[in-house]
């Protein structure tokens, strides 16, 4: 498969992420085979970005704009969503397809 693929599990009722937004989330990680390889809950803080800016894999980007606060996502990114032909840390290899459950906590924008 060469597509995003997003599943809404629950559709948050607050504010919408928009690009250019700065986002707190908490997710897991996954590759193709299920190995978990990164948890902001392990970590025990939210991740914090600016969406659509390209300041984090295009699937994310793609994936979480037009989410909504309280809401939660399943993420399909196709590796050249994600992160192509890099090899990232010991886990995810060259042209790895990966998997992420997003929980979106907090949208911040410009005019808060």
């Amino acid at each position: 498969m060469s597509e995003l693929i997003i599943t809404d599990v629950e559709i948050g009722d607050g504010k919408e992420a928009v690009k250019g937004a700065l986002i707190m989330t908490q997710y897991r990680g996954f590759l193709a085979d299920g190995t978990q390889f990164d948890s902001s809950y392990d970590r025990g803080k939210p991740f914090q970005c600016v969406i659509g800016t390209g300041r984090v894999i295009k699937g994310w980007d793609q994936g979480i704009m037009g989410m909504k606060v309280g809401g939660k996502r399943k993420l399909f990114v196709p590796a050249h969503l994600a992160y192509g032909e890099r090899q990232i840390g010991k886990m995810i290899s060259p042209n790895s397809d990966l998997n992420f459950e997003i929980e979106l906590l907090e949208v911040l924008t410009r005019d808060d």
